[in-house]
């Protein structure tokens, strides 16, 4: 056992790595490591990276960099997708002390011994291909929600994406073995469990490559509704042509799962949705939120848009930006497409230039703040179940209601971790609503 050495996290991208750092930081802990915040002196720093953006890979050079200023003398390992996909290039980065691929950072302890008498960065990383097994992961910590990962990796090789090559084929956990991490996370009082994944739409896929027959998303869901002690399930990013009507239909009936849907869009042209090899086109797409606004005219809808793929013509862009100004959506995540090694786009052109595709974002990202606006005074004079969170900001406290609208009141901190009534009644310069309690109803969960 290590019970005097030191550990510290740090997680880079999307909410599949926090489940997945805290599952590592729990299989440390039950080792003996003490866990501590990444700001400290410790004897370990693990970074868990990121692999979708450019930036991501630069961010975990400065990442180390940091963790080294807090203390020249520790070890320095980093795990994650960026881990798998270059890992002698992480071995360059000076101070990395081990690097772990795919295969490799869930048995973390086993390596960390081996580091003592190590003069040089150990790396060890397999083929993806041999990635035949399947974790469970979700994050703790937070006392309001957990994120819940429900699968892993991708089979579907959109020309942009390096996420199969770094996480390996579809799989997941049997819905029994789903269903019980999520009672084991309903033990530690969170209200909330996010599904997550890389394409959790594919749930169902064994480690071996096999579709089980009797199970699937959609089958999922309808157990976990089943589960008494969770107060609220909401599904992360899930693909169009996998956001099946049964899924939206069952969601718009529901009590526990709520009306937000986060569904990756790219683009908006057909042309530039072949090129990137996606599985759907914009017909689809639109039928996907006329039907979610046809049963759930509240729902919140997120769309994932990238901007600047090669190819992607000033026209074509303007077909991207007039789709979304014309759909029925809430928010937009806008990314500006990087080059990636090892992936079909790279032999697309023309390419687009740097400064265009910042030109791009921005355009996006200000009918973003639009969409979002208008989102969030469609529902003022309204009233939302709303669950409270640690957060606050000294005198104010926050909250998200069911369709995602976050919400701002006098700051109490018996409101923490509970789900109340509250009456929106005013749209902030800030990207809230403000809110006051509902003192006529009682609140849906104290």
């Amino acid at each position: 056992m290590y019970y005097n050495r030191k550990i510290a996290l740090h997680t880079l991208g999307c909410k599949l790595n926090f489940s997945e750092t805290a599952s590592i930081g729990r299989i440390l802990t039950e080792k003996g490591f003490q866990k501590v915040d990444f700001s400290e002196r410790t004897d370990y720093y693990i970074i868990n990276t990121c692999s979708v953006t450019q930036n991501a890979d630069k961010e975990t050079r400065y990442i180390v960099k940091t963790a080294l200023r807090t203390n020249p003398d520790a070890k320095i390992v980093v795990v994650g997708c960026f881990a798998q996909l270059k890992p002698q290039e992480i071995a360059q980065i000076p101070g990395v002390t081990l690097v772990l691929g795919a295969n490799e950072k869930f048995k973390i302890h086993e390596y960390l011994d081996k580091l003592e008498e190590q003069e040089r960065p150990l790396v060890i990383s397999g083929d993806i291909d041999d990635v035949n097994f399947y974790t469970d992961a979700y994050s703790s910590g937070e006392r309001t929600r957990s994120f819940l990962k429900i699968q892993d990796g991708c089979d579907y090789f959109c020309s942009f994406c390096t996420i199969p090559l770094a996480r390996g084929r579809s799989r997941s956990n049997s819905i029994a073995q789903t269903v019980e991490t999520a009672k084991k996370i309903a033990t530690t009082g969170v209200k909330e469990i996010v599904l997550t994944g890389v394409n959790i739409g594919e749930y169902g896929k064994t480690t071996d490559g096999n579709t089980r027959t009797d199970e699937n998303f959609f089958m999922l869901i309808t157990e976990l509704e089943k589960i008494e002690e969770v107060s609220r399930w909401r599904i992360s990013s899930i693909e169009p042509n996998l956001l099946s009507k049964d899924i939206i239909n069952f969601v718009a009936d529901s009590k526990k799962f709520m009306p937000h849907f986060h569904i990756p869009l790219q683009s908006g042209s057909d042309k530039i949705l072949k090129l990137m090899r996606r599985k759907y086109l914009r017909k689809l797409y639109k039928e996907r939120v006329e039907w979610i606004k046809a049963r759930m005219p509240h729902a919140c809808i997120g769309v994932d848009v990238i901007v600047g793929f090669p190819g992607e013509t000033e026209e074509q862009f303007l077909e991207t930006y007039n789709f979304i100004n014309e759909i029925d959506i809430s928010y937009l995540h806008v990314f500006t497409y990087s080059e990636r090694a090892n992936t079909r786009a790279l032999n697309i052109s023309p390419v687009v230039p740097i400064a265009e595709r910042k030109e791009r974002n921005k355009m996006l990202r200000i009918l973003s703040e639009k969409k979002k606006r208008n989102f969030y005074s469609e529902h003022v004079n309204t009233v939302r179940d709303t669950l409270f969170e640690v957060e606050n900001d000294g005198d104010i406290m926050y909250g998200f209601t069911d369709n995602y609208i976050k919400v701002a009141v006098p700051y109490q901190e018996e409101l923490v971790n509970t789900i109340q009534k509250i009456s929106l009644n005013q749209i902030s310069d800030f990207g809230y609503a403000k809110g006051i309690l509902n003192l006529l109803e009682e609140p849906v969960v104290s």
